[in-house]
């Protein structure tokens, strides 16, 4: 059933424009939802367009807000009333747990080599309870950047381990701040009280080989695990990483980090071509490199994973086509296309190889195990409690 007018007008927050053929109308009207704002936004624009045009049908593109939780609020609001306004949604990597029952399977309309293309780890995220309800298009995963300079003036070695990382942090922070430099700081990081936290600490869990939630859906921070990598966190405050830590988002972290003011740091892939900017004080001085693991027989190198997927709202009065709109989006040539106009990370493991995408970006290359070997937040098993547990 279709929102009141009203309801509509409210909740959109935005305007439709109708992308197409100029001549006989099109068999059929598909509306998605795009970035608010922004380079994401000309590029879904962008991508619709090209798919209008190839199939002779129209897309209208709805402006959603740039607040991640608004635009969560806006589409639960939707689907719960069973609204058909909107037929494919750009979701978050953590919302597939929390609004499948309102989305399409794809896998009955997506042939399976088109499904296996993606990295492993998106697909297994997007899937619930044997269902699955998006696609990915574009990923992200925390990342250790460290400073080239330094490590090579200390003489020490990418981390391999935490352990290693603490060990570099307080010997390169020793000699900067003896070098007249009081303000350096060994490693920043996200430690406010919001959702990068929640990646942090399951970065540090998982490398240790644990996990904030079971498979039973009952808590494990009380494991040995989680114990370890808590506490040799806890240690980093005030020691290699600036007390105000508890305070940092990820802009916060990057800022200290991009004035020159920390070896290490942990981030998403943005950071990079922001590190290496005209104007950055550190550019050509800035490594990328997996994050740490543990110690111990199941540690691993990890990164919580982020990014994007396309979904078919169950109530859509054209889901067949709507998932033609999300097959072309999500496909080889849009992707690639995305990441050399735009950087963004593609979920499709070739185009890691794609020597084209490689000369638009270099630092590429080095994401692929990132990716593949990525985590996901427990939101496909806490469902829609997922906001509980993150928050808790």
């Amino acid at each position: 059933m279709a929102m009141p007018r009203s309801l509509r007008c409210a909740a959109i927050l935005g305007t439709l424009a109708t992308l197409g053929s100029a001549g006989p109308a099109a068999a059929v009207t598909i509306t998605m939802s795009c970035s608010a704002l922004g380079t994401e936004l000309e590029l879904c624009r962008e991508g619709a367009e090209a798919w209008a045009a190839a199939t002779g049908n129209d897309v209208e593109l709805v402006s959603t807000p740039n607040s991640a939780t608004e635009r969560l609020a806006l589409y639960q609001q939707m689907l719960a009333s069973g609204a058909s306004d909107i037929d494919v949604f750009v979701i978050d990597v953590i919302w597939p747990g929390i609004l499948d029952s309102h989305l399409v399977d794809l896998s009955d309309l997506v042939p399976q080599d088109e499904i296996d293309q993606h990295f492993p780890a998106i697909v297994e995220n997007n899937t619930v309870d044997g269902r699955l309800v998006a696609l990915p298009w574009f990923v992200d995963a925390g990342l250790l950047y460290y400073r080239t300079d330094l490590l090579d003036a200390y003489g020490q070695a990418v981390p391999e381990t935490w352990a290693d990382l603490t060990v570099a942090a307080e010997i390169i922070q020793e000699g900067e701040r003896a070098d007249g430099n009081a303000q350096f700081w060994g490693y920043v990081f996200q430690a406010s009280a919001y959702e990068g936290l929640t990646c942090n600490s399951l970065e540090w869990i998982d490398a240790y080989g644990g996990a904030l939630i079971g498979d039973d859906g009952r808590p494990t921070v009380y494991s040995p695990f989680s114990q370890a990598a808590l506490e040799q966190a806890a240690e980093w405050v005030g020691s290699t990483s600036p007390p105000g830590v508890l305070n940092y988002t990820e802009e916060e972290s990057r800022g200290v980090w991009q004035a020159g003011n920390a070896a290490f740091m942990r981030n998403w892939p943005y950071a990079w071509a922001l590190s290496q900017g005209e104007d950055s004080p550190i550019r050509g001085l800035v490594g990328v490199a997996a994050l740490p693991r543990g110690h111990g027989a199941e540690a691993r190198h990890t990164g919580v994973l982020g990014g994007a997927q396309l979904a078919v709202s169950r109530y859509s009065e054209h889901p067949d086509v709507a998932a033609d709109l999300v097959r072309y989006l999500a496909g080889y040539d849009e992707q690639k296309r995305r990441a050399i106009e735009g950087s963004f990370n593609p979920t499709i493991m070739a185009l890691y190889e794609d020597p084209e995408v490689l000369a638009a970006n270099p630092f590429f290359g080095e994401l692929l195990d990132t990716f593949t070997n990525a985590v996901a937040r427990p939101s496909r098993i806490t469902g829609d409690r997922y906001n509980e547990v993150s928050s808790a």
